[in-house]
């Protein structure tokens, strides 16, 4: 899995010499339904040929090289190696790709910037989540929805207590004894117990080599978490929750940990139902929050769904929190120059989602975006929004 983080959307964004090509897909990740993955990409690259020449008057070989790097993707190795969606996108020197734990709807998109509306779900915070998984010897880091989870290769990043302290050979004559499973001796979720050796808690002051340790290890992360605002769970042995809490920087760490006893035999998968099932009440209680707010604030000035006025606030920085309905397009363009706003029933050329617009400049403003069904935006309209000032 790829990680896509607000820096490199920024990227995204700053990329505006258009032709800018946006393709979309949902991709098998094993079994002979692999094959599907070539098919369906290069059906979608034929598409993305044909709006080229269209819409921007390229000729056939120009739009191809256009495409070309995207065209090199295209071997058994790299579809052998996928997630549940998969996010390309291509323009004139510039070229980004994503596999990701998200299973999009088929879209081409061309236009003059990106389409980032089906990322909105990862970029939001709807179901995204972040475990870390904690030993003294191991550490181990995952994203998820509330659908998938995948391992993040960690690269920098201490990973066990004696490289972070830089303990010396006679230091692991401690043995370190874990509680049992409840059930059979298979089960990775086990209950707490007795602890023993090195860095154990009935060892004189332990914690304080494991304190340093998650100090490092908190401060390593930070280049994964910064600027997140999905939660942050963790998973392990119950007596290092307190530890690492006292460690943390992170703003949105849970307050509670999956209790697992070997964190290096564990599989994403098992990992999947008890993440969400203590992330999933976060999500629904915060959402629901943020609509009794915009309802206590409406008719103050504070809110809007007019769409020129939440459009103009988005570029300039003034929504706190903005509700998009997913399903929906408002086309036309934006000039932030002359706050002037066009609208058009259907696309046209230098057309842009305007939704997709006030998400994405709400999101790099700091904003919070709720990327939700039509029905649960306030007032039924496509987007409203909450003003900071």
């Amino acid at each position: 899995m790829d990680v896509l983080a607000i820096e490199e959307l920024k990227t995204l964004v700053e990329q505006v010499q258009p032709p800018c090509v946006s393709l979309y897909m949902p991709t098998y990740q094993a079994g002979s339904e692999v094959q599907q993955n070539q098919i369906r990409f290069k059906n979608l690259v034929r598409q993305a040929e044909d709006l080229l020449q269209e819409q921007y008057g390229l000729r056939q070989s120009d739009a191809t090289k256009l495409l070309q790097p995207a065209l090199d993707l295209d071997e058994n190795e790299f579809w052998q190696h996928q997630d549940a969606g998969l996010a390309i996108f291509v323009a004139e020197g510039f070229f980004r790709y994503y596999r990701l734990p998200l299973s999009f709807e088929e879209l081409v998109f061309v236009g003059d910037r990106f389409q980032f509306k089906p990322l909105l779900p990862l970029l939001t915070g709807d179901g995204k989540f972040y475990l870390l998984a904690l030993s003294q010897k191991q550490i181990r880091f995952f994203e998820g929805t509330r659908h998938s989870i995948q391992e993040i290769e960690l690269e920098d990043v201490v990973t066990n207590m004696e490289d972070a302290l830089q303990y010396d050979e006679t230091a692991k004559e401690g043995q370190f004894r874990l509680s049992t499973s409840r059930g059979s001796t298979g089960n990775s979720f086990r209950y707490s117990g007795s602890f023993h050796g090195q860095g154990s808690p009935d060892q004189d002051n332990p914690q304080d080599d494991i304190l340093q340790f998650f100090h490092q290890l908190d401060h390593d992360l930070q280049k994964y978490l910064h600027n997140q605002k999905a939660p942050l769970l963790l998973a392990g042995v119950e007596y290092l929750l307190p530890i690492y809490q006292e460690a943390n920087t992170y703003p949105h760490l849970l307050d509670v940990i999956i209790p697992i006893e070997n964190i290096g035999v564990v599989k994403p998968e098992e990992l999947l139902e008890p993440a969400w099932a203590q992330v999933e009440p976060h999500y629904t209680q915060s959402q629901q929050d943020a609509i009794e707010h915009y309802h206590e604030l409406a008719g103050t000035g504070q809110t809007s769904t007019d769409l020129k006025e939440t459009i103009a606030a988005a570029h300039y920085g003034r929504i706190d929190q903005l509700f998009v309905a997913v399903g929906i397009q408002k086309w036309g363009s934006f000039d932030p120059q002359t706050n002037e706003l066009n609208v058009h029933t259907d696309a046209e050329p230098g057309d842009d989602d305007l939704l997709n617009q006030a998400a994405i400049q709400t999101l790099l403003m700091g904003g919070t975006v709720y990327a939700v069904e039509p029905e649960q935006v306030p007032e039924q309209a496509p987007l409203a929004a909450v003003f900071r000032y």
